[in-house]
Parts: structure tokens; sequence; C-alpha cells
């Protein structure tokens, strides 16, 4: 299984942090980043591989990578036109890298150990949800029809659950999310959500929710993001 870590937004919501390197270089911790955290976290689960793609800094970025002396196979997929496309564009430039099961995660994203471990250890493919959880305004809603998701999104309140962006996928299931990607690429439609091309292929890759209620499992979009999940990550240890 290899992991897709998508680093290549340019964090514009993070004001100066983001001025001189990648969000995931924000540190979270004494010594940790959200990505050294993420490596790390993936490294102690058995992953042995990782795709990452990346945009602006891409140099800081792959040089920070190499640093942390991990035992990890990177892999960097640089998009350079990050700044005129979403994130479904940056998987497409990688794509010839995912042919195997993936484990797919948004590289601003930080999750307690065990949430990792329950996403890996679910025997189908998944996507972390919280019943517990409100509905965010702006962030990812999964709509669960039948106990399999069928839509994912931000614009999604009915029958919807909170969502994050940490998959687990089977190949078969990824395989037909990531044509459907392709498609939406070769036809010009970068600038949408990767979930935009998994809602049209929902009904054929089986895609679980693993409902990780409270735990920690969210993304670092603002500074006050950043403020509360920090403190979220100190009392863990």
């Amino acid at each position: 299984m290899k992991a897709l870590i998508l680093n290549s937004g340019m964090g514009k919501r993070m004001g100066d942090i983001t001025k001189v390197h990648p969000k995931s270089m924000t540190e979270i911790g004494e010594g940790e980043t959200i990505l050294s955290r993420q490596l790390r976290l993936l490294e102690q689960s058995g992953v042995t591989e990782v795709v990452m793609t990346t945009g602006l800094f891409d140099k800081i970025l792959v040089d920070y990578c190499k640093s942390l002396n991990l035992s990890i196979q990177l892999t960097f997929v640089n998009n350079p036109v990050y700044d005129e496309t979403n994130y479904i564009y940056s998987i497409y430039l990688a794509r010839e890298h995912l042919v195997d099961d993936i484990v797919l995660m948004h590289g601003d994203l930080v999750f307690d150990q065990t949430v990792l471990e329950g996403v890996l250890e679910k025997e189908d493919s998944c996507m972390t949800v919280s019943t517990t959880l409100p509905l965010p305004d702006k962030d990812f809603k999964a709509v669960i029809k039948d106990k399999v998701i069928e839509k994912v999104g931000i614009e999604f309140f009915e029958h919807a659950v909170a969502a994050q962006p940490l998959y687990k996928l089977h190949q078969k299931d990824w395989q037909l999310w990531l044509k459907e990607i392709s498609r939406f690429c070769e036809k010009g439609e970068v600038n949408c959500y990767a979930e935009n091309a998994l809602n049209e292929v929902s009904h054929q890759c089986k895609i679980y929710p693993y409902d990780f209620q409270e735990k920690l499992c969210a993304e670092i979009d603002t500074p006050e993001d950043l403020i509360e999940i920090t403190k979220k990550v100190a009392n863990i240890k």
C-alpha cells in the first residue's frame, strides 16, 4: 500500500505562515510539523512508500522531507500550474505512480494514530467521518446511503455527516475513481475537487464510512485552526 499526500495547495488562509514554506511544514509541536507527524505515523503503521504532490516551494518541501531521514520511499510530483488548478489535477499528474492500494490524505490533515490505524485495519475502502461532530459550513461532508458513501462535498447537508479527507482505497475502487479523475482533467475540469469525480462513480466504487467520532482528525486551514489543533496534539502525547 502506498500513501498519497496532497501538498500542492497555496495555503492562502494561513496568512504570513505560508509565505516562506508550504502549509504542511507548519509546526504543531516542539520539533514537529504537520508533515513530519504524518510521515512518522505512516512509517509506524507500516506504510513504506509515499507519493507526494507539490506546488509552490517545491524544492523547500523536497529538501525538508529528505532531512527527516525516514525509511519511507518518497516520490515527488510537482504541479507546475498549482495556482491555476485544484488538487484533482495534481492527482492526475501523479497517476502513473498510483496503481496500488492507496491511503490518501491532504497535507494539512492532523490525526490521531488510532484513527490512522482504524482506517488501515478496515476491511473495505473507507473515508473518515464523524457522526458526533457538528456539520461544518464550508468543509467536507459525506452523504451516506445504505451504509455506503454516496457523495462527498462542501454543499451537502441532507443525510450528511462531517467528513475529513483521509481515505483507504482498495486498488479496484481507487482505479475507478482515478479513471474518472483523468476523464475530468482531460476535458478541462481541473478547478474542482477530486471528490466531484468520485461522486460520479460512487455507485461503482464502494467506499464505507469510518467513524472517528470525536478523536483528532482535522485540517488546519487558518491560524485559529492551528492554535486549536496544536493544543489537541499536545494533549495526545
